[in-house]
């Protein structure tokens, strides 16, 4: 990753974290989860209310590092609007982003801003932090009252 690229990926993520999108509790909430981050702290609720299977409204509220909270931002866009399936493929294609060893085509392709978490995979845990959002959306997706943890 070039340094210019890798400025542009760090303001992108400070942006989300100073005025994260969508942070805020969704009153009435049809679908609500939490989760938490034992290893350094995060916390993160997820509220979701569905228009049959599309995501109508989706919004977060929590504490945590830079990286957690931009990522629950960046979700919230990217999962609005979106059909459950397709909110879970974008969790697939999210994990698969911030783990595998190498970027591939495939997974770069439909998640837009999501890519600036591509760097973190050079940084295992804080892998944890950036998926933490998206574990917890993806437990609100199946109506899950269990906490979510990332350990």
């Amino acid at each position: 990753m070039t340094s210019d690229l890798r400025e542009l990926y760090q303001e992108v993520i400070l942006d989300h974290n100073r005025t994260p999108s969508n942070f805020r509790a969704l009153e009435g909430a049809a679908y609500r989860a939490e989760g938490y981050n034992p290893l350094c702290g995060d916390k993160i609720q997820v509220f979701l209310q569905l228009d049959g299977d599309r995501v109508e409204e989706v919004t977060f509220q929590g504490a945590g590092c830079a990286i957690s909270q931009a990522s629950a931002s960046l979700m919230t866009e990217a999962v609005l609007g979106k059909t459950v399936s397709e909110a879970r493929l974008l969790f697939e294609q999210f994990q698969e982003l911030v783990t595998s060893e190498t970027q591939t085509p495939d997974t770069d392709e439909g998640l837009g801003k999501l890519n600036v978490f591509a760097g973190v995979r050079e940084y295992p845990m804080r892998v944890k932090c950036a998926t933490l959002a998206w574990h917890t959306l993806k437990a609100a997706l199946k109506d899950s009252a269990e906490p979510v943890s990332t350990e």
